[in-house]
């Protein structure tokens, strides 16, 4: 057997292609799907057994979508190529869903602008300020990533998310950032900031309508992310 173990080397009952050619692609199991990604194993492993071993390493899709080249490449098996591979497709699945969700759409709950953001912050390993820019209708104008922080840190200045909100003629704006730790319950500082935000959209007649933390669900908590307004951060 060759140092590199191909797909069609393996038993018919583990070729994943030949499966999903068959079958279709929904019969195949996640770690077979990741499989066709990768290729090729390596002496002793199959690209399936890869994909097990990945799958039970990062728990589920998310966390594994959510991995850096650096944490793949430690899988016995994932070089730096097959790493890149599995980055495309998560990032290809993302902007797929962004794509679905059509132009301009309407943005009036906070359920709604976690739809929107949430496929881009499950990726990101420290918090992103993100403002997002509404028209007078609460539709979609676009929205922009304004800062990026450490893991425990961000800063955010009202210069750089009202200039956005100006040059986008935005008539409102959502607040978000992401909590890397999965936990979206707001800080001391997420809490200030906001506030500091409102009162500087009132002087420039830019409504904040929100500011919503995304983090990751839990047996605890039933949605992935918060409102601020909602917690009544927010003065009436």
């Amino acid at each position: 057997m060759s140092e590199s173990l191909l797909i069609r080397d393996l038993p018919q009952h583990e070729r994943p292609r030949e499966r999903l050619v068959l079958r279709g692609a929904d019969a195949l199991r996640d770690a077979e799907l990741i499989a066709i990604l990768l290729r090729t194993g390596t002496k002793g492993s199959s690209a399936v057994s890869i994909a097990e071993q990945l799958l039970k390493t990062f728990e589920t899709l998310d966390n594994l979508a959510r991995a850096n080249l650096e944490d793949l490449c430690k899988i016995r098996g994932i070089g730096r190529d097959k790493a890149i591979a599995l980055q495309s497709a998560f990032t290809l699945a993302r902007r797929m869903a962004e794509q679905l969700r059509g132009e301009a759409p309407l943005l009036d709950t906070p359920a709604r602008i976690a739809d929107l953001l949430r496929e881009q912050n499950r990726v990101y390993q420290v918090e992103n300020f993100q403002v997002v820019l509404l028209n007078t209708r609460r539709r979609l104008i676009r929205w922009e990533q304004i800062s990026q922080g450490t893991l425990d840190t961000l800063l955010v200045h009202p210069r750089e998310v009202f200039k956005s909100a100006i040059a986008g003629g935005a008539a409102a704006i959502v607040l978000a950032h992401n909590h890397p730790s999965g936990d979206p319950t707001p800080s001391e500082s997420d809490i200030k900031v906001t506030r500091d935000l409102i009162r500087a959209g009132q002087l420039l007649k830019i409504e904040v309508l929100d500011h919503i933390i995304l983090g990751r669900c839990s047996p605890e908590r039933k949605n992935d992310y918060v409102s601020l307004r909602e917690l009544g951060f927010f003065y009436s």
